[in-house]
């Protein structure tokens, strides 16, 4: 191991004020980057899942349905600042639907599932220390949300990035918070231990915690699947929804030959010649949602026992210093995936359920879709499909990639899509005018600005 590297990380996080318990997650995953562990998962190694419970078939008595999600507690991953859709605030303050942000709605959520259910339901948001100041003052328009002494947030862990040619911590003096990186979502367990909130969470009473994306609007803590995973006494469970030719990207869960145990898999964790294994959607029949349930008690034992090193697998993604400058250093930033720590669980499991809980919006395609009239926001503030089929939506990423360019080229906000199979536009076209969409709608690339 680089001694040199990996002292002057530490002393930079020390002096950071980082906290021990995710020193210590870095230093293993420094010593995995140096020994030129990849988190490869070939194909061979792996038999693919081919069946899980579905939550439609779900025996749950409203009762049980009560009282499970009373013993949950609700966190939302919310340290993405939507960089590449051209944001540099956090991602879950973007209008989304009639005015109202991703923030806005998760906590009206929360507030009607307490009203509906009549439970505390605490939410927290795991913001990075990018979005944190935002957030909260934001979340100070919801002075009802707070429950007891429960914080509304709690801060993921920062590391230092690492130099991609000896392993030290990178130094950029033209903006030194550029030498930080977030360490993936898997820090969500770290963070909660060393922050002390694991502790009062089970000391408060709850047992179980459901948590998902910020701009996944579809993964609110259903009580359906809080009796259900109760009842499955199961430590860690994942939501998953059936692939479709549309869900290719997505991580899929698989079953290692070596030991039977119900592992993830991500796109940067197959090897390229296999990528057509992966995005095979009857070889990999169901697609990770990133929606998961875990056992605060197991959770808390498993931590003590692994000194806090849950041990996932190293997500090794290099980048330069500076996003937007391809020109600056290249960096190693060691990340791990929340999904992965459903290895680590003896008796892990899944639950098929439907794509309402999947609305993510990682592209201005979703973001037009999900500002469409194909979806309804309901009086409890779920987005409702509204048409038989959902539109495909595809928009040219030269031109859309970004929210400014989209919102530039849709002044009149997006058409209606309740009579559309899909939406297609190449080429620069801007929408003064919003056009009836009937069947397959298409715009070619007439090779320079239209408007339509």
């Amino acid at each position: 191991m680089s001694e040199k590297g990996l002292a002057l990380a530490v002393e930079k996080m020390q002096a950071a004020g980082v906290d021990p318990v995710a020193i210590e997650v870095f230093h293993h995953y420094y010593g995995e980057l140096e020994r030129g562990e990849t988190g490869q998962i070939p194909e061979e190694t792996i038999t693919p899942l081919t069946q899980v419970d579905e939550l439609a078939s779900a025996a749950v008595s409203t009762e049980e349905a009560r009282i499970a999600l009373g013993k949950t507690v609700y966190i939302k991953l919310n340290g993405g600042l939507g960089t590449s859709m051209g944001l540099n605030d956090a991602k879950s303050l973007l209008p989304v639907r009639d005015g109202l942000s991703f923030l806005d709605i998760i906590c009206r959520q929360v507030l009607a599932s307490r009203q509906k259910w009549g439970v505390t339901l605490p939410v927290l948001f795991m913001n990075s220390f990018r979005t944190q100041a935002s957030t909260r003052a934001a979340l100070a328009q919801y002075p009802q949300l707070p429950v007891g002494d429960l914080p509304l947030d709690f801060l993921q862990n920062q590391e230092p990035k690492l130099r991609q040619d000896n392993l030290e911590p990178v130094s950029y003096p033209a903006d030194p918070s550029l030498e930080w990186c977030p360490p993936g979502h898997g820090d969500i367990y770290t963070a909660l231990l060393g922050s002390g909130l694991l502790d009062r969470l089970l000391a408060a009473g709850y047992r179980y915690a459901c948590t998902s994306n910020s701009d996944n609007l579809g993964g609110f803590p259903n009580a359906q699947v809080a009796a259900w995973f109760a009842a499955s006494g199961a430590p860690y469970a994942a939501e998953v929804c059936r692939r479709t030719p549309a869900d290719r990207k997505g991580g899929h869960l698989a079953v290692r030959k070596s030991d039977g145990q119900l592992i993830l898999r991500d796109t940067a964790q197959t090897p390229a010649a296999q990528m057509h294994y992966f995005t095979d959607e009857h070889r990999h029949p169901y697609f990770h949602t990133n929606n998961l349930w875990f056992d605060l008690e197991i959770l808390k034992q498993t931590l003590v026992e692994r000194g806090g090193v849950l041990g996932l697998p190293l997500i090794r993604n290099e980048k330069t210093v500076d996003p937007a400058d391809p020109g600056s250093t290249p960096v190693y930033q060691l990340e791990t995936a929340m999904g992965a720590a459903i290895e680590t669980f003896p008796g892990a499991t899944a639950i098929c359920v439907g794509r309402e809980r999947f609305l993510p919006v990682k592209s201005t395609s979703d973001l037009f879709l999900v500002r469409s009239d194909a979806y309804a926001l309901t009086g409890d503030f779920t987005l409702e499909q509204a048409v038989a089929q959902v539109p495909l939506v595809a928009l040219d990423q030269r031109f859309y990639k970004t929210v400014a360019d989209f919102q530039q080229r849709f002044p009149q906000g997006v058409p209606s899509l309740q009579d559309a199979v899909s939406f297609t536009v190449e080429g620069d076209w801007t929408f003064a005018s919003l056009p009836k969409v009937i069947g397959d709608f298409r715009l070619v690339d007439e090779g320079e600005p239209q408007v339509i």
